[in-house]
């Protein structure tokens, strides 16, 4: 696959290998490269693609004003290329969205949800993992707003469509840690502590049940410790630190 006069694929195979190592660093230059070469070479479409790996990359980095500016970038280029009905520029929407959610700012992350889901619900299928994504990130924004029965049906939803696909399991497992944390937002902890000892349950059975050790189940590793500890289970989060740390180095 080409876009304009760049090798996307080459870029993004050189990307998850930087990722995969947990180099950000590299990551962060292989992207700000491309990026130059495409906005050099007028090559929008490809500028848009990278701007939405920068806003993922940021993100994860805590990197507030970067990945703001990247995501009104990126936003300001749908416009100008008027493609702002697509499933591609969805994704740009959510990605937006993501990065707004990240720092706090549900309220200007949740018009942006919409937006992608009134496209992706109208051009996807009913069980596309894309929509399951969607789902868990808007839920997120909900329970920050305290819209916790949307966000519930979401994550339900979210739990249905992961059901079959290639990397369920650990989707899965992920929502129900977001259901968790839901439980407890709305209910408080002591109230919601069945709940919450459930969901946990579930996600560790999941997790551990996942059989292909790869880059992406160290992520995974590395997302969910923080809330195995959070509610007390701090051997497990320590095992799936040391685990994903082990992944990455590849030993």
């Amino acid at each position: 696959m080409r876009q304009g006069c760049i090798s996307v694929d080459r870029i993004l195979d050189r990307l998850d290998g930087y990722l995969n190592k947990n180099d950000y660093n590299s990551a962060e230059r292989h992207l700000l490269y491309w990026l130059s070469e495409a906005q050099g070479g007028g090559d929008a479409r490809t500028e848009l693609l990278i701007r939405n790996e920068l806003m993922g990359l940021y993100r994860k980095l805590g990197k507030k004003q970067q990945a703001i500016d990247v995501a009104q970038a990126a936003v300001n280029k749908i416009t100008e290329l008027n493609i702002g009905n697509q499933v591609g520029t969805a994704t740009t929407f959510l990605n937006t969205a993501t990065v707004y959610k990240a720092f706090d700012m549900a309220d200007k992350a949740l018009p942006m949800f919409e937006r992608a889901k009134e496209i992706y619900e109208r051009d996807l299928k009913p069980d596309d993992s894309r929509l399951a994504g969607l789902y868990n990130n808007m839920a997120l924004a909900l329970v920050d707003l305290k819209e916790f029965a949307r966000a519930n049906e979401l994550y339900e939803k979210a739990l249905s469509i992961t059901e079959s696909s290639e990397k369920g399991a650990l989707e899965r497992a992920i929502t129900y840690l977001n259901m968790a944390s839901a439980a407890e937002a709305e209910l408080g902890l002591i109230e919601a502590d069945e709940r919450i000892a459930e969901f946990l349950e579930k996600a560790e059975a999941l997790i551990e049940g996942h059989e292909n050790r790869d880059g992406y189940y160290a992520f995974v590793c590395e997302k969910c410790a923080s809330v195995f500890e959070y509610y007390g289970l701090f051997f497990y989060g320590e095992e799936l630190k040391e685990r994903a740390r082990r992944i990455y180095e590849g030993t």
